[in-house]
């Protein structure tokens, strides 16, 4: 007879095991989106990519869409969590958070991962709604940091930076010989004051 210690113990691993697969398929999405597209990823190809049933993606998730969503929106908050420890990337301002652009060839797989979700966002109004939000905090946060360096117009200077990541990773993934630099130095003395670039 099963005591309820080892009942327990039974739940637990079967909510371990659960929340394995969960991060499985994830990570298998995060892929495929980046490798095929977000269109192309099937239940089949991201089953066979996780190694689990296809029809553990639909036990896990509400449909196929609600756990791309999921992957590429946790994806997407890595990344800005990232960007927002790296005491490296504060401390430096708008200057520094550009510079992580030679991180990101436009080609790479956090690069493309990002312009589908993106793609996915102009078709998908749940999506659009969860990945605006996103980017609204990540440009909220910068705003605070900005404003506490004494960045004049730090929500002008925040909306301009993140433009500017977006816009020159683009710039770089049709051109793999383009050379950023004198783009962000630009860049750094129109929105940094220690630069001269106050604005009238």
């Amino acid at each position: 007879m099963t005591n309820a210690n080892d009942q327990t113990s039974g739940k637990r691993t079967s909510t371990e095991r659960g929340r394995a697969v969960r991060v499985r398929l994830q990570s298998a999405a995060t892929e495929l989106i980046s490798e095929i597209g977000w269109n192309a990823v099937t239940t089949r190809r991201l089953a066979d990519r996780a190694g689990v049933r296809s029809g553990l993606v639909h036990y896990h998730f509400d449909s196929l869409q609600d756990l791309l969503r999921k992957a590429a929106l946790a994806e997407f908050e890595s990344v800005v969590d990232a960007l927002l420890d790296d005491e490296a990337n504060i401390k430096g301002g708008p200057a520094a958070l550009l510079t992580i652009t030679e991180e990101f060839d436009g080609s790479d797989a956090k690069s493309m991962l990002m312009i589908e979700t993106y793609l996915a966002a102009a078709r998908d109004p749940l999506l659009k709604d969860q990945l605006g939000q996103n980017v609204n905090d990540f440009r909220r946060a910068l705003i605070s940091v900005l404003a506490h360096k004494g960045v004049p117009d730090p929500e002008a200077a925040a909306l301009v930076t993140l433009a500017a990541l977006d816009g020159l990773t683009l710039q770089k993934g049709l051109d793999d010989e383009l050379d950023v630099g004198d783009a962000i130095a630009l860049l750094h003395t129109i929105i940094s004051p220690e630069q001269g670039g106050q604005r009238s």
